[in-house]
């Protein structure tokens, strides 16, 4: 295992290169990263094996080099973006043997699982004895021998779901009892299997650009005399290198060459390079990395950037970036989830809102085009503390209604990105798609998703109202101050007025010396309409529908849609974003604002249609199987446990006069 991945290293750079480009790039290595043995090894390699090739089969010339090594950042080498109809010119990759191939296939085979421990070794302690008991997962513990335990079966409601998510819950219903155990028992650890001689990284995690704007439906509402401005939007959780050394038996499958940061930075800036994004959303970005880093390193690309880093001492954060050739800034805002003595908000997570302004280019100074609200997120992690997740994506949602809002009460185009902790077929998912949760009695492990505790005979449960009114947030997920009408003069007060609080009369009597002030003792006006009735639930003046206070309702009327389907329709599998100890499953999303469609509200369930901002394309994901052919994540090309999200968006371009 230790030289597995030097091998395949080596053995894709010598089919790709010739020597003298290997020891080239391998010098630039040398008493760094690769050590003296394996130095050693790779030159006698060299001098007895590449030396014996014929010379019409050296290694042939290829457009970009396929490996990035250690780290160097070669200039205008790529990763997983080199073309296929390039390396089909290089020599067929040679595959694993009969045993190793059925071993691959035994783990491609394996049921799909929740995620449930890409953060496990970043829990509290607290939070992390109560996991280990139940969750599939957690069962592996030290000096012990297990197999992967499946997952428990997703309870889905299927004549409610929306057409996606049911197709992702129903695929992972059908892959979650296997016809029997995986063949392979690995003691003390969870492990991935061995690296092979040689894997064909690019062959397996190729990830096609999906075309959307082609569509029917997407033709049909773009009109050819509407012009867009287009813009890219990418979301990635970059994985904080402190997390890394914190959680190393996350990792065991990784050489420790691709876990150092040395190797990882370059393999993430190129891959953020390549992919060229407008709007570049980042979770898990470590503070001193930023700084020394990866902020200079976006400048250079020409990025305005924005970082929020979590609260306490967690040394990772949020960080925002935008092309400044192409946004200008209106208004930003760092949010902090933690509020002290609130236990439904004791937790370190942040998120940030931006509000931008389209640049357009020359040529159109009669033209405009809408402000675009951009936020993003990183939720708790913990599956037990659902209240939690909620709680925070309300005050996001809350944030997002201050800044998006428009002076007439609608709202500018919203994207939401972030890494959400929770599973497309999960009630917080419901939540932010559908604008509606009724949460009042629900477990709070069941929010997310991701683990299922209904075997303990305790669990928590989330009581009404979720966010305690010191807070001033409503259900509606609006700041109170927003949702009071503006004070047309000062407060005036009348006998009438006094009576609904119970006043006696005599003390609602003027008292015949006073002085008549105007505006002070007049007590001549009507009751201001936005205070409460006596004895009755408090009723938003925001024009969505009447939820009491305390009903166990939340609301937003954000109208969020997802880019992704979150299911796979060539492989019949789900779309998987993450792969923490072999499990593949879907925590990070891009969200974006929409149309609903109307008199098709069916359970509860919205259906949308493009509106101003218009989803044009997106860089496909990858199955669980796929990842797993690849030895999971990280692996020496995805240099983070996560894989990127991007899609294009289309904004609309009108007239002045229109405006």
């Amino acid at each position: 295992m230790a030289d597995a991945f030097f091998t395949c290293r080596k053995n894709v750079l010598l089919a790709k290169s010739t020597s003298t480009q290997i020891e080239g790039v391998f010098a630039a290595t040398r008493g760094r990263l690769v050590p003296e043995e394996q130095e050693a090894l790779l030159q006698q390699w060299l001098e007895e094996g590449a030396g014996n090739l014929p010379a019409d089969e050296s290694a042939p010339a290829v457009g970009k080099v396929s490996v990035t090594l250690t780290s160097d950042w070669l200039e205008g080498s790529e990763l997983l973006m080199t073309s296929l109809r390039d390396l089909n010119l290089a020599p067929e990759v040679t595959q694993c043997a009969g045993q190793q191939l059925t071993e691959l296939h035994a783990l491609a085979s394996s049921e799909p699982q929740d995620d449930a421990a890409t953060e496990l070794a970043k829990l509290p302690a607290e939070e992390t004895v109560a996991v280990a008991d139940s969750a599939p997962w957690a069962a592996v513990a030290p000096q012990m021998d297990h197999q992967i335990a499946g997952c428990g079966t997703v309870d889905v409601k299927v004549q409610n779901e929306d057409p996606a998510v049911l197709a992702w819950s129903l695929a992972l219903d059908e892959e979650t009892v296997p016809t029997e155990p995986p063949a392979w028992l690995i003691p003390d650890r969870v492990q991935f299997c061995p690296l092979l001689t040689e894997v064909p990284y690019h062959d397996i995690l190729w990830r096609d650009w999906e075309d959307l704007s082609v569509q029917p439906s997407v033709l049909e509402q773009v009109s050819k005399s509407t012009p867009l401005f287009e813009f890219r939007v990418m979301s990635y959780n970059i994985l904080a290198q402190d997390l890394v050394e914190q959680g190393l038996d996350l990792y065991l499958h990784c050489h420790p060459d691709i876990l150092n940061w040395n190797y990882r930075l370059p393999n993430l800036l190129q891959e953020i390079q390549h992919w060229d994004p407008d709007v570049l959303c980042l979770q898990e970005v470590q503070e001193n990395h930023y700084q020394e880093q990866l902020e200079p390193a976006f400048k250079e690309m020409g990025f305005a950037c924005f970082y929020k880093r979590r609260t306490g001492t967690k040394t990772d954060g949020c960080a925002v970036c935008y092309k400044h050739s192409r946004f200008q800034l209106i208004n930003h805002s760092p949010i902090e989830y933690f509020r002290p003595g609130l236990e439904v908000l004791n937790r370190d997570n942040v998120g940030l809102v931006l509000l931008l302004q389209p640049l357009l280019p020359e040529g159109l100074d009669l033209k405009t085009v809408s402000p675009l609200c951009v936020a993003n997120t990183h939720v708790l992690f913990n599956p037990r503390r659902g209240d939690i997740k909620l709680a925070q994506m309300a005050l996001l949602l809350a944030e997002i209604d201050k800044i998006a809002k428009t002076a007439e009460g609608s709202y500018y185009p919203v994207i939401l990105c972030g890494d959400l902790n929770s599973v497309p077929d999960s009630p917080l998912y419901k939540f932010i798609r559908n604008g509606e949760l009724s949460y009042h009695g629900m477990p709070a492990w069941k929010v997310s998703g991701q683990e299922d505790f209904s075997q303990q005979l305790y669990s928590r449960k989330l009581q009404s109202p979720l966010l305690p009114s010191s807070l001033g947030i409503t259900d509606n997920c609006q700041y109170v101050t927003l949702c009071q009408p503006k004070k047309l003069g000062r407060r005036k007060y009348s006998r009438n007025f006094l009576l609904q609080f119970h006043f006696c009369d005599v003390a609602c009597e003027r008292p015949p010396h006073l002085v008549l002030l105007e505006g002070v003792t007049d007590a001549k006006p009507d009751r201001p309409a936005h205070w409460p009735k006596p004895a009755v639930m408090v009723k938003d003046p925001d024009p969505q529908p009447f939820v009491p206070r305390s009903s166990g309702i939340i609301q937003h009327g954000l109208n969020l849609t997802s880019v992704y389907s979150h299911f796979l329709p060539q492989r019949g599998r789900p779309e998987v974003t993450t792969m923490p100890m072999g499990l593949g499953a879907t925590v990070d999303y891009i969200f974006y604002s929409a149309e609903p469609v109307e008199d098709r509200n069916r359970g509860g369930r919205r259906l949308y249609q493009d509106g101003a901002l218009k989803l044009l394309g997106r860089l496909s994901l990858l199955s669980e199987d796929v990842l797993l052919m690849a030895n999971g994540l990280p692996n020496p090309f995805c240099s983070s446990d996560h894989l990127c999200l991007l899609a294009s968006f289309g904004l609309e371009i009108s007239s002045l006069t229109e405006s």
